[in-house]
């Protein structure tokens, strides 16, 4: 979708539609009917009170302009109480807009921009409108053969009659735009299907997405991930025919003076949990177990794309989890990069395998910060639902920082703790670490494990299985892959101050 800003009046933008927001509160839903009633005469109030429109949040309009307008719809779109609105709120109403244009089939849809207030700004206001019409319209449909959706809004339009605020906006619609194709991106990557996208397929899409917007990619084959003794990688990939990869990412390489933020996704393209083999109920939505894969792809094709001033580095090991008949065992030992060992306890607690690894290798880039994203465990689903994030660390300032980046995208996390008594869950008897703590606080026991094998870095982990995967449509994120992370990732690293 295109996005652009005009300078122009209500009455003489041109678009399929032209959306105009009112708030519920009686002051000012009066004054939003009376600069309407400038335009349409006493016509409006009958529409109104016909159709009861008070501007409640879940209410809309369509009105066609009869010439009154250059556009020949208009759509009445009810924000809620004014002495409630946020971000988020608009994010949203522009989301329930765009929907409803697309339900129309209409091409190109203008958005009046609300005023702004001491709390909101014209290019916040901008910002949230865009994103909020664009990352609504996503539909996965790749193999849809019948009632493909063949439209939908192509072009969207923000309209102010402030001139000053267009070179402001303009720059901020870009933002968006890169940003929410990269959201696409990832979620096409998590809805896709495991014949489609697996090690081999998900390194070949980071190549192309590197290689079009101006990142490094590397990819280790299993023999190089053999070399370099990534042993819960391979012991987890020992199921599946399909051979591993390994796959290095890196925005602004040799450039000096940058400080150095690893992210670490977590790769399983399917998985069926091997020997400790999951319930055939759901195990369709294992295809997204790399959704922390996806995200890490998305995030740095955006900040290659934004140019942002950090030295970013993304790590994937990827792999299936399967039943083959040289599939890891409960009870066997791993030793991963660096020589720590960890007891198999449960065959589907593999994601924290192969990002041990991963963890481990992360400290050869002598790290600022490391985040990894994961859909760890259902532990977190069940404590969280499918609203936040799952968060541990070992640093509140980065914690505080994805907290306040959580807040201004809607992609909100929640910090979990990671008291001292919890670790002794995953104690082994023969290994460094067991892989699983047992039936309580899986969601922290699994961080536990993960810092066992991090050096010496500030590193936070999110717990992404509640928040990647949807088991029912939100605002502006569908059922299936939802993208959580990339919107996170480039909202914190964009205000990274470096040295």
């Amino acid at each position: 979708m295109n996005l652009s800003f005009q300078t122009s009046s209500l009455k003489s933008v041109k678009a399929d539609a032209v959306v105009y927001f009112i708030e519920e509160s009686k002051t000012t839903f009066k004054k939003r009917i009376a600069e309407l009633r400038k335009l349409f005469g006493k016509r409006i109030d009958h529409i109104i009170e016909l159709e009861n429109f008070t501007g409640k949040d879940s209410e809309s309009l369509s009105i066609l302009t009869e010439g009154k307008l250059a556009s020949p719809r208009l759509l009445l779109i009810g924000l809620g109480d004014e002495k409630k609105l946020t971000i988020e709120k608009f994010r949203r109403a522009a989301a329930r807009s765009a929907k409803q244009a697309k339900g129309m089939k209409l091409k190109h849809v203008a958005m009046v921009l609300p005023e702004a207030s001491e709390t909101i700004t014209d290019v916040e206001l901008a910002k949230a409108l865009a994103e909020g019409a664009y990352l609504s319209l996503y539909k996965y449909d790749k193999y849809l053969t019948e009632n493909k959706e063949k439209k939908n809004v192509a072009q969207l339009t923000l309209v102010s009659e402030k001139k000053e605020i267009e070179k402001e906006i303009n720059k901020v619609l870009r933002e968006v735009k890169f940003v929410c194709e990269a959201v696409y991106l990832t979620r096409n990557l998590e809805n896709a299907p495991g014949n489609e996208l697996y090690p081999e397929s998900l390194a070949q899409i980071a190549k192309e997405s590197a290689q079009k917007f101006g990142y490094r990619c590397t990819v280790w084959d299993k023999k190089k991930i053999q070399e370099m003794k990534f042993g819960g990688l391979l012991a987890v990939n020992s199921g599946s025919e399909r051979p591993p990869r390994f796959i290095i990412l890196e925005h602004n390489a040799g450039k000096k003076n940058l400080e150095t933020i690893v992210l670490v996704g977590k790769g399983i393209t399917f998985d069926a949990g091997g020997i400790s083999i999951k319930p055939a109920s759901g195990m369709g939505e294992m295809k997204m177990d790399m959704s922390g894969a996806a995200a890490v792809i998305g995030t740095m094709e955006a900040v290659a794309r934004l140019k942002v001033p950090v030295h970013v580095i993304g790590l994937i090991p990827s792999t299936e989890n399967l039943l083959g008949g040289a599939a890891m065992r409960p009870g066997d030992i791993i030793t991963h990069y660096g020589g720590k060992t960890s007891e198999v306890d449960n065959t589907d607690a593999e994601g924290r395998l192969v990002l041990a690894d991963a963890l481990a290798y992360a400290s050869i880039y002598k790290p600022k910060a490391v985040i990894d994203l994961a859909t760890l465990t259902g532990a977190c689903v069940v404590a969280l639902g499918h609203y936040a994030t799952g968060m541990m660390g070992n640093d509140d300032e980065l914690m505080s920082k994805l907290k306040t980046a959580g807040e201004a995208t809607y992609e909100r996390v929640w910090q979990l703790p990671m008291y001292d008594e919890y670790e002794k869950l995953i104690k082994s008897d023969v290994a460094d670490v067991k892989n699983v703590g047992g039936r309580w606080a899986g969601a922290i026991t699994a961080g536990f494990f993960l810092k066992k094998f991090i050096g010496k870095y500030n590193w936070v982990h999110l717990d992404i299985a509640g928040t990647a995967i949807l088991e029912e449509d939100l605002p502006y994120a569908p059922k299936g892959g939802s993208g959580v992370g990339v919107r996170l990732l480039v909202e914190m690293l964009k205000g990274w101050k470096t040295k």
